[in-house]
């Protein structure tokens, strides 16, 4: 006998099945026992008589008959509430302890620490494992909505080259070259440029992003992931209708229960958000405690450059004034191109951002494929000639028919966390980081081996160093 789904079981009234899963909740009534199992589609009560010594989450599989219950004992609670199995014959597949951590709860109330460590656990509450099932369907309706309107899905490399993008790296020794190392992408955003020199025109991916930076409800520590979007011979204004189009047909079609207070979406300028909102990512909700109702906004009309700070990581001689209000590579409004030589803090940016009730969700622009343009931005945030040099790679592909391009990248796990009002990205992650910075149930950062370190040419002395 094939195995049955139980959210199958209502169909099937009067027909014997085969169940698998875990046991929910255990009620014994002496010569009757009434369980609860679970599997990933749904919940069904079991009855039975002398039956073997269960716990709540042993593994199960139980033959029996789908039965219909009397009209007084429907849970209408449950899509199986209509219907029970009664047991013939329950054998027991694998047994569970006690849990270390109750998951019959929304877990807010259980410290992060415990959840993580126990995350194959964590993630068997309802909320969580729905959490999933809503990014997989998510991911699913996104990459048949861009292959319908013909973009090419390409992976880039993690494995990558360091260079000053604005934030601290990741970066990985090189076995093979001693003394050099990779960084792990802080985004795609060269990779994603070369793919438009080498003609692709439509590009996206999934793409795994690695910043070293301190962790926030918004933003895990290490590791998020960004639908990246990228395409040719486009305008500022086709971007943003290919990804209002996007969201309004994706919460349509995935999240019916949400609505979308405004369409089309508010386009607001940088310095009206700010002047009126007092933020570059207002919540333009009527109600912001209404999770159903969803404020799309964009920004737009940044200003390309802010005031360089110590603290950004790709200054270069220390003597520039200025750092990108984005990053390097976003091109100047047309009109203001002149202002470059005479006041570069009037630029504006062909930038925009995407936010969703508070939470900035996306960003992106039309980029800069001029390599005269992309050298004076280079100059106006202080690169010296040795960081230039780190983009050789870049503006030398721009001496070979370059096309104007430009894309956004909303994240993935914001965006999720956004829409589901969760209170962090974290619920919306399957193995996330702690805000201290070590990851769900592995426990690294950890130590590597000696053998390791001088194996990477890490450790030249093994007598004198301590791992």
């Amino acid at each position: 006998m094939q195995r049955t789904l139980i959210n199958q079981t209502p169909q099937l009234i009067g027909k014997q099945v085969k169940l698998n899963g875990w046991i929910d909740s255990i009620r014994d009534h002496g010569k009757i026992t009434f369980l609860d199992l679970r599997d990933r589609s749904g919940i069904i009560q079991a009855v039975g008589q002398n039956l073997p010594k269960l716990n709540i989450e042993d593994v199960i599989e139980i033959t029996g008959l789908i039965k219909a219950r009397p009209e007084k004992l429907i849970n209408p609670k449950l899509k199986t509430g209509s219907i029970e199995i009664e047991t013939e014959k329950v054998t027991i597949i694998s047994k569970s302890q006690e849990l270390p951590i109750p998951i019959n709860t929304d877990g807010y109330e259980i410290d992060e620490i415990h959840r993580n460590k126990f995350r194959y656990l964590d993630l068997r509450r309802p909320r969580m494992a729905q959490n999933l099932r809503l990014r997989s369907q998510v991911t699913q309706f996104i990459r048949n909505f861009l292959a319908d309107k013909d973009f090419t899905e390409i992976e880039t490399p993690i494995l990558t080259k360091t260079t000053p993008e604005g934030a601290r790296d990741f970066i990985v020794p090189s076995r093979l070259q001693p003394g050099n190392f990779y960084a792990l992408p802080q985004s795609p955003q060269q990779y994603k440029q070369l793919l438009m020199v080498a003609g692709i025109e439509k590009y996206f991916q999934f793409a795994k992003c690695f910043r070293d930076e301190d962790p926030r409800a918004d933003r895990a520590y290490g590791e998020f992931t960004q639908l990246d979007i990228e395409m040719s011979f486009v305008t500022q204004e086709d971007i943003l209708q290919l990804t209002e189009e996007l969201f309004t047909q994706l919460v349509k079609k995935v999240f019916p229960n949400k609505k979308i207070k405004q369409t089309p979406w508010p386009r607001l300028s940088h310095k009206e958000a700010i002047e009126k909102y007092g933020s570059d990512k207002p919540d333009l909700r009527k109600n912001k405690n209404d999770k159903n109702e969803l404020a799309f906004a964009w920004i737009t009309n940044f200003p390309l450059f802010t005031e360089q700070k110590e603290s950004d990581f790709f200054h270069g001689s220390g003597k520039a004034k200025f750092a990108p209000s984005h990053h390097m590579f976003t091109a100047p409004h047309p009109d203001d191109v002149k202002l470059l030589d005479q006041d570069p803090t009037k630029v504006r940016g062909l930038q925009h951002d995407l936010a969703l009730n508070g939470l900035e969700i996306g960003g992106g622009s039309i980029r800069i494929h001029d390599p005269k343009i992309q050298e004076k931005v280079f100059d106006l945030i202080g690169f010296t000639n040795k960081q230039k040099q780190e983009f050789e790679h870049m503006l030398t592909a721009f001496k070979y028919g370059v096309p104007p391009h430009g894309g956004i990248a909303p994240g993935l796990d914001r965006f999720l966390m956004a829409i589901l009002g969760e209170p962090s990205v974290r619920e919306v992650m399957a193995f996330p980081t702690s805000s201290s910075g070590q990851t769900a149930v592995l426990n690294a950062p950890s130590k590597p081996s000696k053998a390791q370190l001088k194996e990477l040419h890490l450790l030249r002395n093994l007598n004198s160093q301590n791992t």
